[in-house]
């Protein structure tokens, strides 16, 4: 059986100037964060999966959901969700097929595999900002008070 893993915490990797990258797409130079996840359909519940994305997204603004076999429905249903929501926007979906070693009978398993990146949406971009500039702080709102006294 194969079992995708969930990557909990997003770490950096220092890239030191010379050193030779040869096809890995998951090393990322210090500045940028590793923000997977890769969903299982038996680990987690869906909805463990989809508070995990709504965090990456608001630390990140941006996740990456991986998924093999029977756990693609939960990455779409959680890119819907997020979609629907208005918190994220589709960046990429990447569709493969990678071929597995089956445990039991020792012979190689062809299984489907898809990659969706979302991005915090400008909704919420435009949200955090205004937010920000919008509610003033008690010291402020204390001296315009004063002032039209």
């Amino acid at each position: 059986m194969t079992q995708a893993v969930l990557v909990a915490e997003p770490k950096a990797v220092e890239f030191v100037e010379g050193d030779i990258l040869r096809g890995s797409t998951n090393v990322k130079t210090a500045d940028q964060k590793i923000s997977r996840i890769q969903v299982s359909k038996t680990k987690k519940p869906l909805f463990f999966y989809l508070n995990l994305a709504k965090r990456y997204i608001k630390q990140h603004n941006h996740v990456e959901l991986s998924a093999l076999g029977m756990a693609i429905p939960t990455i779409i249903i959680i890119a819907e969700i997020l979609k629907a929501n208005g918190l994220a926007v589709q960046k990429t979906i990447l569709t493969s097929t990678v071929s597995l070693k089956d445990e039991n009978k020792g012979r190689l398993v062809h299984k489907a595999k898809l990659k969706i990146v979302l991005e915090k949406s400008d909704k919420q971009k435009n949200h955090a900002d205004t937010e920000s500039d919008s509610n003033p702080t008690e010291n402020e709102s204390k001296l315009d008070v004063e002032n039209n006294e």
